[in-house]
C-alpha cells in the first residue's frame, strides 16, 4: 500500500508541474477574440517574467507577470501591431524583458562572447598539451651510495 501511495503522490507532483503553465493565464485575462487572445498569447510567450527570470509570463504566475499580460492584451484591444506592442513593452521595461534578445549593437558582444570564450580556452588548453607533450621526460634520480648505505642501515634494524 505505501508503494501505491509513494507513485500515486509522484504523479501528482508531475501532473502540478507540467499543469503550471495552463494554470498562469487566469480566465479574466483571456480577450473575446480569439484571433487578438492567440496574438496575445503568441507575444506572451517572448515575454520574460521579471520575477521568475527564465520564465516567459505566459508561464509565471506573478503578479508582475500577469499585469504585463493584461498590459499586451490593453495594446492589442488599443489597436497595436505585434511589433508596436512588443516595442511599447521594451521601451517601458528595457530589453531584458525579451526572452530572445535581439542581436544588435552592445547585444552582439553578448552573444559572441561566450562562444569566444570557448575557443580561446580550447586553444590555450591544445598549446598547453602540445607543449606538455613536447616538454623532456624527467629521469628519476636514483639514490646515491651514501643514501642506500643508510637505507640498508634501517631496514637492518
Amino acid at each position: 500500500m505505501t508503494l501505491l501511495l509513494k507513485h500515486l503522490a509522484v504523479a501528482f507532483a508531475v501532473a502540478l508541474t507540467l499543469a503550471g503553465s495552463a494554470w498562469a493565464v487566469q480566465p479574466d485575462e483571456v480577450l473575446a477574440d480569439p484571433a487578438l487572445e492567440a496574438r496575445a498569447r503568441e507575444l506572451s510567450r517572448d515575454l520574460r517574467c521579471l520575477v521568475c527570470r527564465n520564465e516567459s509570463i505566459d508561464e509565471s504566475n506573478a503578479d508582475l507577470a500577469r499585469d504585463l499580460r493584461v498590459l499586451v492584451r490593453e495594446r492589442l484591444v488599443a489597436g497595436d501591431s505585434d511589433s508596436e506592442a512588443m516595442d511599447f513593452i521594451v521601451d517601458r521595461y528595457g530589453e531584458y524583458v525579451l526572452l530572445r534578445p535581439k542581436v544588435n549593437g552592445a547585444n552582439w558582444l553578448l552573444w559572441t562572447a561566450g562562444p569566444v570564450m570557448l575557443l580561446l580556452a580550447l586553444i590555450t588548453a591544445a598549446m598547453y598539451l602540445r607543449g606538455r607533450s613536447r616538454a623532456p621526460q624527467l629521469k628519476e634520480a636514483g639514490l646515491s651510495d651514501a643514501e642506500e648505505a643508510r637505507l640498508k642501515e634501517l631496514l637492518d634494524e
